[in-house]
């Protein structure tokens, strides 16, 4: 087994490692987290050692809605023939396949914005096609729900919507009319419970894998402490702020760590460390968060590796072996944030960073993506049965059924 290598010999490694680019079927006793490459948005699908199966999100940025955002959209992956939330579903059947699953077990929600939950035009039922189910457009989480079954539906605000302030945009709007949707055809939805190891659970043969959990590290501000399941509040209460200083949507985002062994995985929707220039002493809540989840071996870069995101407190923190990007703008990553995952004056040692996707006019103005792992594809991580070892495998996104591009590993965990 091998542990981690010094970037420099990344290639060396992975072609010593590999007899065949090529990534087996999950196996029961294995865990796959599959960062999926659309070009638009976050989406993580996560098959389990049971075979329990989660989703974290399913963005779906579209073209054509804002025409002054456009030319900083990456290009859709692998086309445009189809909604982003739709190449999200047809990857996750053949997923779902392997494992003879016919369904989503858990749906997360990180937060309320487009990229994390689709993005509608509403109204233009010709970019944003009515649900065959009920009264609502369909574009990311309900394009994947119109076309395999979800279960139960994890957010950070339900069922009232109104922290911290009332959810009334027509995307939201949206999103809730399909929960209601959800619900009268027999889903369950569920406002995610910080501090919490079973609220999110092993559906299948939970006994067999007991080193497996998720701990919800976070909702709303409100953190876990690490002892119990005791929380603690880190936002202000409402009615000591201006109505211009509440929580960002961001900021309000809910967070977990996996465990499955020695392998930990964290994920943060777009927590950042904004806290205007002091006007907000209590905003840097991704610090706060990194700190409760300890390190880990693979961290989701926060705020798809924003200006406002992924600050050295929080990569201290986390210490991870491997950061995954999950990108759609030209500026994801910047280069501050860039250069805080590859400090290795933050903390010592090797240390890898994938991003899903990448503008090419990034490549130009951010020197240091040379030194990203992998720039475009589907990144996989596989857990080996024990726990204490895992791959990466990053897939080809520019067609649907895009091979194995490069493989790393097997790592280590610590």
């Amino acid at each position: 087994m091998l542990a981690l290598a010094p970037l420099s010999h990344l290639e060396k490694l992975a072609a010593a490692t590999q007899p065949a680019l090529s990534l087996a079927p999950w196996s029961p006793g294995t865990l796959d987290i599959h960062h999926i490459s659309t070009g638009r948005g976050s989406c993580a699908f996560l098959m389990c050692p049971d075979g329990t199966t989660l989703m974290i999100d399913a963005g779906s940025i579209l073209s054509h809605i804002e025409p002054y955002r456009d030319k900083f959209l990456i290009d859709p992956r692998p086309n445009e023939s189809l909604r982003p939330g739709q190449w999200i579903a047809r990857y996750v059947q053949h997923c779902l396949a392997e494992a003879n699953r016919n369904e989503i077990d858990y749906f997360l929600l990180t937060h309320f914005h487009e990229d994390h939950m689709g993005e509608i035009a509403p109204g233009n039922f010709t970019l944003s096609p009515k649900s065959r189910f009920g009264n609502y457009q369909l574009g990311g989480v309900t394009d994947v729900a119109e076309l395999i079954p979800i279960k139960t539906i994890i957010d950070r605000n339900y069922p009232s919507y109104d922290y911290p302030l009332p959810h009334n945009s027509p995307q939201d709007k949206n999103y809730q009319e399909f929960g209601r949707s959800f619900i009268q055809r027999g889903g369950q939805i569920e406002r995610i419970i910080p501090g919490s190891t079973s609220q999110i659970t092993l559906t299948q043969e939970q006994a067999k894998f007991p080193s497996f959990s998720i701990r919800n590290l976070a909702a709303n501000g409100e953190v876990w402490t690490g002892v119990g399941e005791e929380t603690r509040h880190y936002f202000p209460r409402l009615d000591s702020l201006n109505a211009k200083d509440y929580p960002t949507e961001n900021k309000c985002s809910l967070a977990i760590r996996l465990s499955y062994g020695k392998f930990d995985y964290f994920s943060a929707g777009d927590m950042d460390h904004e806290i205007r220039y002091g006007h907000l002493p209590w905003g840097d809540i991704e610090s706060v968060v990194a700190k409760a989840s300890g390190p880990v071996e693979v961290a989701v870069a926060d705020h798809h590796g924003w200006v406002d995101a992924c600050g050295p407190e929080w990569v201290q923190a986390l210490r991870a072996q491997v950061y995954v990007i999950n990108a759609w703008d030209s500026a994801h990553p910047t280069m501050t944030s860039l250069n805080n995952m590859l400090s290795k004056e933050l903390y010592p040692g090797p240390r890898m960073v994938f991003s899903t996707a990448m503008k090419p006019e990034s490549v130009i103005a951010l020197r240091r993506i040379a030194e990203i792992t992998s720039q475009n594809g589907h990144v996989i991580f596989r857990v080996a049965p024990s726990g204490d070892s895992f791959e990466v495998f990053v897939k080809d996104s520019g067609t649907e059924n895009g091979k194995v591009v490069s493989r790393f590993g097997p790592f280590l965990c610590n």
